[in-house]
């Protein structure tokens, strides 16, 4: 059985503070051209994609030159959502031991259930790993997937009004990319704006191969489960 996990790419999605706008419009039609083609223009994190090395670590390996098998990965469903708020961290406890996970599985999906938020501000509100919680997943040798913006905390963003859309409160948010900095720095691979995660059951085969960007630092994915029915 099969399962979509991915957003789809259409102008206007939402995208993460900062990044450029996504936008999909025709070039050429059947009444003008009798043909169709259509300009994308998207920023390489936009919608479920993978990040690469090169995205938070200067010296790390872009996107084109991590092995293709990377990206085809056996998953471990960890399902958290109805149990976190906003912005709360999710700690290495809440995370399997190593030990039960070491060569078993490639990939912790981490459910949040913060997908139903998606295209509204409470999105950047994510829960988010703490570095102890990455250091877990390194110990275990398994890289991170998750239903939000990406594994640490995301800044709150501005509306077209001038408006912050977010949670701008003191919580225990951190500086920089700790968490991504753990498993990227180790080659583990981040999986990230993921949906549909109440489908797929506990373990389950994710596909999530990324565009062959020269020198990328990331890329969208179509990203699909699989498991025997």
């Amino acid at each position: 059985m099969f399962c979509d996990l991915s957003r789809p790419i259409e102008t206007g999605m939402p995208t993460y503070p900062g990044d450029p706008d996504v936008t999909l419009s025709p070039d050429a039609t059947h009444a003008e051209d009798g043909y169709a083609t259509s300009e994308l223009r998207t920023g390489s994190h936009a919608g479920t994609h993978v990040d690469a090395p090169r995205h938070t670590l200067a010296d790390g390996e872009p996107i084109d030159v991590v092995d293709v098998g990377a990206f085809a990965l056996d998953a471990r469903l960890v399902d958290l959502a109805g149990a976190l708020d906003a912005r709360e961290p999710i700690r290495a406890a809440a995370l399997p031991d190593p030990s039960d996970v070491r060569e078993s599985c490639d990939l912790l999906v981490v459910r949040t259930g913060w997908e139903m938020r998606w295209g509204t501000g409470r999105y950047r509100d994510h829960p988010y790993l703490t570095e102890a919680a990455a250091e877990r997943c390194r110990a275990a040798g398994v890289g991170v997937g998750l239903d939000t913006f990406g594994p640490d905390p995301t800044p709150a963003g501005v509306d077209t009004d001038g408006e912050t859309e977010g949670l701008t409160t003191d919580d225990e948010t951190t500086d920089g990319t700790p968490a991504h900095d753990v498993l990227l720095g180790a080659g583990l691979p981040i999986v990230e704006n993921l949906r549909g995660l109440d489908g797929p059951p506990e373990r389950f085969r994710l596909y999530a191969f990324p565009l062959r960007l020269r020198d990328g630092d990331g890329s969208p994915v179509r990203a699909v489960a699989e498991w025997e029915a």
